[in-house]
């Protein structure tokens, strides 16, 4: 059992911290919207800031939402950084910029503590479900000793390289996963402006080559109009945007990745920055004068 902290219990961090409770580990919590009762309840203990959490805990998470919010919680007032001790660890699991996440690992490694860049795909019900990806950048020492908590919350584990390598491998799925749901988006679109039924254009899909998890899961979303989060595209936009960033700064052109944003940003322009990212189907359908159905 060991002392561990869990900073940011949104959609996705609650769960996450729940299993590893449920783990037989002590959880100290913190939240800018309060800890959960039922994480109290199970046994976690609500700390009033970020720097409270890191003086208790060896190992601390933080799942917030972007860049600036990491860098806040780790090195802001009352911050994660104030109460460091050498030896201890910090697992960023939150989609941040690459290109920072090596700097908040120097900074860290300034202060003698491990950092471990550890984004996550599969979404809320994958965090439900302890069935998350987990992809990994940081020392290999630190992932090993990691490894088992990480156990906890996912099951496709990888240590993709040095710091910021695991953030790399998230904006890359993050851009895999947008192009799939606009190709999806697109065919059952065309299908369903034909005149087929997209829902059985669906079924027959899947069982072929372009069968995918964003045809079985989001092509259903699709079909069915269910677009409450989910992934919301207020949060893909910002994945797409450290793509399209980092990419200026390499020199790198992603065509179908910036189409890809424009369609989100149509979303939201629309009033759906809180809609799942499947929605962005929607886009396609304004475009179109037709909607999935």
């Amino acid at each position: 059992m060991s002392d561990l902290g869990f900073i940011g219990l949104g959609i996705m961090g609650r769960p996450m911290a729940g299993h590893l409770i449920t783990g037989g580990h002590t959880l100290f919590l913190h939240s800018r919207s309060g800890v959960p009762a039922d994480l109290t309840e199970a046994g976690g203990t609500a700390c009033a800031t970020p720097r409270d959490v890191a003086e208790q805990a060896e190992v601390t998470f933080l799942m917030v939402p972007d860049t600036p919010h990491v860098e806040a919680v780790l090195f802001g007032e009352d911050g994660v950084a104030a109460s460091l001790r050498p030896g201890k660890t910090v697992v960023d699991m939150s989609s941040i910029s690459p290109m920072a996440t090596k700097d908040f690992a120097r900074r860290i490694n300034d202060l003698g503590c491990d950092y471990i860049d550890a984004p996550v795909s599969g979404g809320e019900v994958g965090a439900k479900a302890g069935s998350l990806t987990i992809m990994c950048g940081g020392p290999e020492t630190a992932f090993d000793r990691v490894k088992p908590l990480f156990d906890l919350m996912g099951q496709n584990i990888t240590l993709v390289g040095g710091n910021g390598d695991g953030q790399t491998c998230k904006v890359a799925n993050q851009i895999i996963v947008a192009l799939n749901i606009e190709a999806v988006g697109e065919a059952l679109l065309f299908a369903s402006k034909a005149g087929a039924d997209p829902a059985k254009v669906r079924q027959a899909l899947m069982g072929g080559f372009a069968s995918s998890k964003i045809l079985e899961v989001h092509g259903e979303r699709m079909v069915k109009r269910t677009f409450d989060p989910g992934f919301r595209i207020e949060l893909h936009q910002k994945d797409l945007n450290l793509a399209l960033a980092n990419a200026r700064q390499m020199g790198l052109s992603l065509p179908n990745t910036a189409t890809a944003q424009e369609l989100f940003n149509a979303c939201a322009a629309h009033g759906g920055a809180a809609w799942d990212h499947s929605a962005m189907v929607r886009a396609l359908e304004l475009l179109a004068g037709h909607e999935v159905a």
